[in-house]
């Protein structure tokens, strides 16, 4: 590890992930840049106010459009590495991001955004292979462009997951969503924890041109597994209602786009079981084996963190 600390810049720094992103880097201690796009009166409010937060921590906003060529690389040449948590309507947007890191030619690593599932090696229902196959573009011009890289495959978000599957927020409903049989085996992974790890991988020339899998023993984990933890910490039973693989694939069929990207990530993820489906290659690193100095939080101590304090629900952002 070189001795002086990287300096990063995230794009999409105020999205869902993003900003775990910003508060990973802030705690490790690099200089960090959050690229924005320019404030307007119609800025969500509650965005002003982040990126508020981020400059009293020490962040530098640098406020563009991805459209802004030589802003791009002026910024880009300020820094070590880039770190992109696009959101899908951006996902080629990156392709600009590439071009620019191209021509600055400083750039030490590049992680594009990722972070979900191993997008080389699952196959989906239609709608969200559409968004897998943008995903693969974007890896395969990094790689064709010769910029050292990182590709994360982090698997769930599971706070993200922990709100969309079991509701805790809601203590009046005793009826819990089991897509499929409930049975296939999923990674839920604490928001910080990837953050974290991202932020380690993006400065270790161990995880240089090569793809990093988020896959901790403790978090791997059934939906019927998880409801069943989930009543004995809450001392509560709920009614578990099955959607059949039928039903989830008539709905894929049927509603419009992008409605119909989170029904092929569900049938995916929790039907078809594609995070746990294949080996980790020798070539592959999995994160957790890697560093002594922080712990990914275990499923059963993330469902202790919604106990105390729980995560507010969100919404992906598919348009």
């Amino acid at each position: 590890m070189e001795s002086v600390l990287s300096s990063i810049l995230i794009f999409g720094g105020t999205g869902y992930i993003g900003r775990y992103m910003v508060m990973a880097s802030i705690k490790m201690g690099h200089p960090t840049y959050v690229y924005s796009r320019p404030m307007t009166p119609q800025t969500d409010p509650s965005k002003t106010e982040l990126l508020k937060g981020f400059k009293s921590m020490g962040v530098h906003i640098v406020q563009g459009d991805l459209d802004e060529d030589e802003k791009l690389v002026s910024v880009i040449q300020q820094v070590d590495v880039v770190i992109s948590t696009l959101a899908y309507p951006q996902v080629l947007d990156q392709l600009k991001i590439i071009d620019a890191i191209k021509v600055a030619g400083t750039i030490k690593r590049f992680l594009p955004s990722d972070f979900g599932v191993e997008e080389d090696r699952v196959t989906a229902l239609p709608p969200f292979q559409e968004l897998l196959d943008k995903k693969k573009i974007i890896r395969r011009a990094v790689e064709a462009a010769g910029i050292p890289y990182t590709f994360v495959s982090a698997n769930c978000f599971g706070a993200y997951f922990v709100n969309y599957l079991l509701h805790p927020h809601d203590n009046s409903n005793d009826t819990i969503t089991v897509y499929g049989s409930g049975l296939a085996k999923v990674v839920l992974n604490y928001e910080e924890d990837i953050a974290l790890y991202t932020i380690k991988v993006a400065n270790d020339p161990t995880a240089c041109n090569r793809i990093v899998i988020f896959r901790p023993p403790g978090n791997v984990i059934s939906q019927l597994e998880l409801i069943t933890l989930w009543e004995k910490k809450t001392g509560r039973s709920f009614k578990r209602v099955h959607v059949s693989e039928e039903e989830i694939v008539k709905l894929s069929d049927t509603l419009p786009s992008p409605q119909n990207i989170p029904v092929g990530i569900l049938h995916a993820i929790f039907v078809k079981g594609v995070l746990m489906n294949f080996e980790i290659g020798k070539e592959d690193i999995e994160v957790s084996k890697l560093y002594h100095d922080i712990k990914f939080h275990t499923i059963d101590q993330l469902l202790d963190v919604f106990l105390v304090n729980p995560p507010s629900p969100a919404s992906a952002a598919f348009e």
